[in-house]
């Protein structure tokens, strides 16, 4: 699940560089490394969540 979460983040980033999203928070191409932190944290919390259960 972690792999196909990081796959799909790191696919929004690339698209983010080519062209802006447009969401709140991410107008501009520069704001990718929003993406990474949500990654990171969305990643970690699978990671917990599934040593939890």
């Amino acid at each position: 699940m972690t792999k196909l979460l990081a796959l799909v983040i790191i696919g929004f980033m690339v698209i983010q560089l080519i062209k802006p999203i447009g969401w709140p928070g991410l107008k501009r191409r520069s704001d990718f490394w929003k993406l990474a932190l949500l990654a990171m944290a969305a990643i970690s919390l699978a990671a917990v969540l599934g040593h939890l259960t």
